[in-house]
């Protein structure tokens, strides 16, 4: 059965990557799983029957016949589960990956997303000049842990994994920015994941919403 995933109708990041679906798109695309996509309206996604999937009134959602789930790391989870090539087969291996993948959402992503808020929607605040610095030692300080951690490595723990995927989105939302240009072993690292070919199937899919480009993604069949 072709899953479903919802979609930016009209992402604020206009395709660069960065909107929810993404790592859903990626994960897919890595297990080699064709989906298919509808796209949402921000009014549609606030509406009874988008609720419905998703209670907070975001995207994504993931529906596979009777099932339904929301929240991207829930659902790279679960495709992960389901298909093999994003967790390893040993026992103990596959549990450090999906450590990471909490670690990727719980700890390193939040402080960036809380810079995010701050600097697109608080920059006119008073106390906007005395925070943002805050904010960014936070950063700093996730940054230098995961960089000591990473080395030289090419992975997290030996080969790529969902952790890596999800370690990797959560790193673009620095790209251009003085924060991670810091710790090259962790810019290259990022690097590795968008020269996946999954990575770029999904990242010209998601762009294909805005340009009208047909996309290499894996189309799901009727």
């Amino acid at each position: 059965m072709i899953p479903t995933i919802t979609a930016f109708e009209q992402s604020p990041d206009r395709g660069q990557g960065l909107a929810r679906d993404m790592p859903v798109r990626w994960a897919l695309e890595e297990v080699g799983q064709p989906y298919d996509v509808r796209l949402v309206s921000f009014s549609a996604m606030k509406e009874a029957t988008h609720r419905a999937l998703h209670p907070f009134g975001q995207i994504p959602t993931y529906e596979e016949g009777d099932l339904a789930l929301f929240e991207s790391g829930a659902i790279v989870f679960h495709i992960a589960e389901r298909h093999p090539g994003l967790l390893p087969h040993d026992a103990n291996a596959r549990a450090r990956a999906i450590t990471w993948m909490f670690a990727a959402l719980s700890t390193v992503e939040p402080p960036i997303v809380q810079r995010e808020i701050a600097r697109y929607l608080e920059y006119d605040e008073a106390w906007y000049e005395q925070r943002l610095p805050i904010l960014e030692d936070r950063i700093h300080g996730r940054l230098d842990e995961l960089s000591n951690r990473l080395g030289g490595a090419d992975w997290l723990d030996d080969a790529f994994s969902a952790g890596d995927l999800l370690m990797v989105q959560v790193l673009r939302r620095l790209n251009g920015s003085s924060l991670i240009e810091d710790y090259p072993n962790l810019c290259a690292y990022v690097a590795r994941g968008e020269a996946r070919p999954a990575f770029m199937r999904a990242f010209d899919a998601q762009l294909a919403v805005f340009t009208g480009k047909p996309s290499g993604r894996s189309e799901g069949k009727e």
